[in-house]
């Protein structure tokens, strides 16, 4: 199959073509039919796989066919839960929509809301916005949505996880009633389909791959430590494989700091990314690391969903996470689209039970090494493998941080974590995933 036989225009595949693709992955060759069909449409696929093409491409080939959009008005409105992902499925809107006379922004909290409210004066014919702000923005007149005609909710679970459900029904509550409704998610748990009965219409159900696997493109290894030896050890581990370009993942914002300047000190340059940085401040490290100009960027799980790197080839885990699903998304930053990737994961005894309840939910036994001179005082235990149905626990403090993509004041409402995710990979020639300098996929 190729993107030609799509029904997609001369102008659309023009820009695929452009960026180097020409096969459509398992994804996009059955979510761009039933879009263009007009169909409401389910979708759940492991990350990495070009969920944002399978939606970005119809939804511009169907709106090059209707009455641009009128002063203040929104004709398809994309939902993401973080900054980042917004930022690059904007860029992704861009970059396939190049060749089309349409009109596409984003917006997002964290920055001023002037700028955003004079870009949507005019009105734009697709708008890719965080929940927060875009309610903020409804609330200033600046927005209105008289004139959408499709809604598209993308990493819904992210953003139940991330408790916007408030938000999602407030936005839900002043948009017409009549509309195509796009769910793109990595998992459809059971908030989401809670959530689908009530927005979605006879939908297209499509899922290409199995809940909480992982990509087969990335080798997955872990070392026991001690804790007062992690810092040491990444350093070693950087040092000695030459890697160049790491994404670290660890469980604090404070963590993450601490562990920049560590790295700092010891010649490697890094940077940290998490819910406490201004926007500006998240841009500009995502940009040096995607430039090479610094080696490591030090992440919470804000960044596990959302960050598209071409060809990253490192992901470690400083610190495991309190949920295992986290793991599978964390991991899947790399080995995207078929390109390979390693996983790294240091691993004290007290995590332990953490790494267990991994183990369980990806149904492996993750390979031990051993790191020479950094021979644990605490030994980690060893595992084996029980795939018996276990109640998830709540996570203990510290929490993760999950401040993202609200209004300006930045904070997560207080609800807890709902949900799980879903994973990693999937086969193909060469799909429309963008790439991250001019798209996101």
């Amino acid at each position: 199959m190729s993107f030609a036989s799509l029904s997609l225009s001369a102008s659309i595949l023009k820009a695929v073509e452009e960026e180097g693709y020409d096969t459509p992955s398992p994804i996009q060759a059955q979510a761009i039919p039933a879009v263009l069909e007009g169909r409401d449409v389910m979708a759940a696929a492991q990350t990495g796989t070009g969920k944002t093409a399978g939606f970005t491409l119809p939804l511009l080939e169907l709106l090059s066919k209707g009455e641009r959009a009128r002063p203040n008005q929104v004709r398809a409105l994309v939902l993401t839960p973080t900054r980042e992902l917004a930022a690059q499925v904007a860029e992704s809107v861009e970059t396939y929509g190049k060749h089309l006379p349409l009109t596409s922004t984003v917006v997002f909290g964290g920055v001023k809301i002037n700028p955003q409210m004079m870009r949507l004066r005019k009105g734009v014919d697709v708008l890719v916005a965080t929940p927060g702000r875009l309610l903020d923005l409804y609330q200033q007149n600046a927005v209105r949505f008289q004139q959408l005609e499709v809604l598209v909710l993308d990493e819904a679970d992210r953003m139940l996880d991330m408790g916007f459900i408030h938000d999602i029904k407030k936005i839900l509550a002043v948009l017409p009633k009549q509309r195509q409704n796009l769910m793109f998610s990595a998992t459809f748990s059971d908030e989401i389909r809670a959530l689908a009965k009530g927005l979605v219409n006879d939908p297209v159900e499509i899922s290409v791959a199995k809940r909480n696997t992982t990509a087969e493109s990335v080798s997955q290894w872990i070392y026991g430590v001690d804790k007062n030896q992690k810092p040491a050890v990444l350093t070693q581990l950087i040092q000695d494989n030459a890697w160049e370009q790491v994404l670290v993942f660890t469980k604090t914002k404070h963590g993450a700091n601490r562990l920049t300047k560590q790295l700092d000190a010891q010649g490697i340059t890094a940077a940290a990314i998490h819910g406490n940085k201004s926007q500006g401040a998240r841009t500009r490290a995502l940009a040096d690391f995607k430039g090479k100009s610094i080696r490591v960027l030090v992440a919470t799980d804000i960044a596990a969903r959302g960050l598209d790197i071409d060809q990253l080839p490192q992901v470690v885990n400083f610190d495991l996470p309190n949920v295992a699903e986290d793991y599978v998304h964390r991991i899947g930053r790399t080995g995207r689209a078929g390109a390979v990737g390693q996983a790294v994961s240091l691993v004290t005894a007290e995590e332990f039970k953490l790494l267990t309840a991994i183990e369980r939910l990806t149904n492996q036994l993750l390979e031990r090494r051993d790191l020479e001179g950094f021979t644990p005082v605490h030994p980690l235990p060893q595992s084996r493998l029980d795939t018996r149905q276990h109640k998830p626990k709540k996570p203990k403090n510290p929490k993760p941080d999950h401040r993202d993509g609200q209004r300006s004041g930045e904070n997560a409402r207080g609800h807890r974590p709902a949900s799980a995710y879903k994973p990693a990979n999937a086969n193909r020639r060469r799909s429309a995933r963008p790439n991250p300098g001019k798209a996101a996929s």
